[in-house]
């Protein structure tokens, strides 16, 4: 079955390919699998967003091979070391950054499987000097980080930053792949998601059409751009890869949620059942159902989803909430619901009845 959704999700290619976003920073995050395995990398996973990622991860039924950086970066921290103790997958990173929990360290001309397909390392040195940009087995597509950006690129006065290497690397490792590879770079901040090799080569104001390497050392030396307002905070968690520091003993969910790619708290049928003097069902359909012949969870507390807004003070706190419906669509709803207005413990069942009954747990008649 898991297979078969990776088949699914694929569409007609031979790559199942996500292009996510992290709408604070502007930074891409990039899901690329072989359907015929399951196998999956991450590129750029931002701290943030690793629940997103792992549901999207999880729901699509793969495995995380590795998570990669294509740099330290200087705005937002890394998800990898997270990921990797989440999945087991490996961190990569390229050696020269000298990074700690590092599981992979990378080099020019190392290639990273993942199922029947890979990706090649080029070293592409300037915005960083441990800059990599992953290509693609069939150089159909590279993913450049901060090196190359649509009709930009990453500035190069910070984290031993050159010009003229960022030149070399851009004109030697990047516009030397086919014209129609398609480049997807680690940010953008004006609505724009992928570039070509022949795009660039052409349009790019700053090492395009006849542009010299004089021409763009001098455009960049005078960029005078203000600092990365994370880079202190950015850095160095980057060189931890990820790994937060603990200043205190995390506190331990009251459940074990699972969040899905829509951003849902779930719970499953097997551990409300077994923790169900612990929680308070609700149960959010309407009164003709409730009556109806699917029957209830017994002992589980109605409010119909039109009422909640209004009748939601009556429901009591002293237990975490774990909202019902038949299928689990009108729960959801109301489980955001509920958390926009404060309740930080509740989730969906998910599945609703339909799968609780489905796995053979008990139900209460009319």
């Amino acid at each position: 079955m898991a297979e078969s959704l990776a088949k699914l999700a694929a569409g007609v290619g031979s790559l199942l390919f996500r292009q996510l976003q992290d709408a604070d920073t502007g930074t891409f995050t990039y899901l690329l699998a072989d359907p015929a395995t399951a196998e999956a990398v991450l590129i750029d996973p931002v701290f943030e967003r690793q629940h997103r990622d792992l549901a999207l991860i999880r729901e699509l039924g793969l495995q995380l091979v590795a998570s990669l950086d294509t740099h330290v970066h200087a705005d937002h921290v890394t998800a990898s070391w997270c990921l990797h103790a989440a999945s087991g997958c490996a961190i990569g990173l390229s050696a020269t950054a000298g990074a700690d929990f590092v599981t992979r360290p990378l080099a020019h001309g190392d290639r990273i499987p993942f199922g029947t397909r890979s990706l090649l390392v080029r070293a592409t040195p300037g915005h960083t000097d441990g800059c990599l940009t992953y290509v693609l087995d069939d150089a159909s597509m590279a993913f450049t980080g901060d090196a190359l950006l649509i009709r930009g690129c990453g500035r190069c006065d910070f984290q031993q930053g050159s010009a003229r290497k960022l030149w070399q690397s851009i004109q030697g490792q990047i516009l030397t792949l086919p014209d129609t590879c398609l480049l997807y770079p680690g940010h953008d901040y004006s609505g724009r998601s992928v570039t070509s090799v022949a795009e660039e080569r052409r349009f790019n104001p700053r090492f395009g059409g006849a542009a010299r390497e004089q021409d763009f050392v001098l455009h960049m030396d005078h960029l005078r751009l203000p600092h990365p307002h994370r880079i202190d905070e950015a850095v160095p968690g980057n060189l931890r890869s990820g790994r937060p520091q603990q200043t205190s003993e995390p506190q331990e969910p009251w459940a074990p949620l699972q969040r899905t790619y829509a951003g849902l708290d779930e719970v499953l049928p097997d551990w409300v059942s077994a923790h169900r003097d612990q929680v308070t069902l609700l149960d959010v359909r309407s009164l003709e159902e409730w009556q109806g012949p699917d029957g209830r969870v017994p002992g589980s507390l109605h409010l119909p989803l039109s009422e909640l807004s209004e009748r939601q003070a009556e429901l009591p706190r002293d237990r975490p909430l774990v909202v019902v419906c038949y299928a689990g669509s009108r729960s959801a709803l109301a489980t955001q619901q509920l958390q926009r207005n404060g309740w930080s413990r509740v989730a969906n069942l998910h599945g609703g009845l339909h799968r609780w009954a489905d796995e053979g747990y008990p139900l209460a008649c009319p």
